[in-house]
């Protein structure tokens, strides 16, 4: 097998997939719908991927919009994960358009050439941005018997390596006992005073951490006049480590006992409950990188190495990578862009933007390639 051959297959064979590339990535720019609701985009890479020969199974784990697409009879099982779900009010300002087309084009050129040797996987992952998908794709065995997952992020530059925060965000509650504040009987328990005390005890028990590790909130509930005496006080809580074990065996359980002394100490009562899922870490496999390194190499793209533990964000792809092993590389697409930003999703619809769909398409198809048997 000569996989040099076959990697030159796959620049020719994604080059001419480059207007229908730009039309999808377009259209689901043009077309930005929230979580869970992102219809027109799992419709149009449906048929898309049904135009290529895929066989398509919808309505996967519990999200109607999610859907495993595959090609092909022979191993390796691959697959390339497709997220397109938008940000409220900014639309496409993560890139995940750009993300979706770069994982159809890659899917869609590795199960061309590959043939049979392998079977390529296409599947469309709904919700990054709020639920995570992947969570509940990953609890359910959707990666299980695959032998690699790979995805690449819009950045401004060309990343590899590191890894994300481990999150599972906390909302949590004080209950008191409402009255007049002017009552001279009836003083009632201020849920409120009970709520303030654990946001700044948080400042003091962050300190008693060994680890790295992020927890910041809002108040989204402070009671409903100032002249009644809060019965009921809730925040909302970001809960981040680098290692999900350290948070959920170490992080958690000390805001949750946190939280009990203070509602003891106060006559409250207290109730925390997880609001999202849990994100783990991204595990970026080592031997993926190696060939995904070269191959950028081959497509004339340098890429600057992140260290093990650098991370400053959160993504349900880590629970992928703690199935089987996966890459979520970056790829540029301007410089001095962040994302979650107007100037971000602009970026995403630029011409230039376009281009790179083809580099990180390549990129990982070019990489399948390097798993073949």
């Amino acid at each position: 097998m000569n996989k040099d051959f076959l990697k030159r297959q796959i620049i020719t064979t994604v080059d001419s997939m480059a207007p229908e590339l730009r039309e999808l990535s377009l259209f689901l720019h043009k077309n930005p719908e929230l979580g869970s609701q992102e219809y027109e985009a799992a419709n149009c890479l449906v048929s898309l991927a049904k135009q290529k020969g895929f066989s398509v199974q919808s309505g996967i784990s519990g999200y109607e919009t999610a859907f495993i697409a595959t090609k092909g009879k022979g191993n390796p099982k691959i697959a390339f994960l497709a997220e397109y779900d938008a940000l409220p009010g900014l639309g496409h300002a993560c890139g995940h358009n750009l993300i979706a087309a770069m994982s159809f084009g890659a899917a869609a050129a590795f199960a061309a050439v590959a043939g049979n040797q392998a079977t390529s996987y296409l599947i469309g992952c709904p919700a990054e941005e709020t639920t995570g998908s992947k969570v509940q794709l990953s609890a359910d065995g959707v990666f299980s018997g695959l032998r690699a997952a790979l995805i690449i992020h819009p950045a401004d530059g060309n990343y590899m390596g590191g890894t994300s925060y481990a999150t599972h965000p906390l909302k949590v509650t004080f209950y008191g006992r409402p009255a007049h504040v002017a009552s001279k009987t009836e003083k009632g328990v201020n849920a409120l005073d009970a709520l303030i005390l654990f946001y700044q005890g948080l400042k003091t028990l962050r300190q008693t951490f060994t680890k790295e590790t992020i927890l910041a909130g809002i108040i989204t509930n402070g009671g409903t006049a100032p002249n009644i005496v809060p019965d009921q006080a809730a925040a909302k809580f970001t809960v981040r480590a680098l290692s999900s074990d350290y948070l959920e065996g170490t992080v958690l359980p000390g805001m949750r006992r946190l939280a009990e002394g203070i509602a003891l100490a106060t006559g409250t009562t207290v109730e925390t409950v997880h609001y999202e899922p849990l994100f783990k870490e991204l595990k970026n496999d080592p031997a993926l990188l190696t060939f995904y390194k070269h191959n950028m190499s081959l497509l004339g793209e340098e890429i600057t190495l992140l260290e093990e533990d650098d991370a400053d964000g959160s993504t349900d792809v880590g629970n992928v990578s703690h199935c089987i092993p996966t890459i979520h590389p970056d790829i540029t697409i301007g410089s001095g862009i962040t994302a979650h930003t107007p100037q971000f999703a602009e970026a995403a619809a630029s011409d230039y933007a376009q281009q790179r769909i083809l580099v990180g398409a390549k990129a990982m198809a070019m990489t399948a390639i390097d798993l073949l048997e």
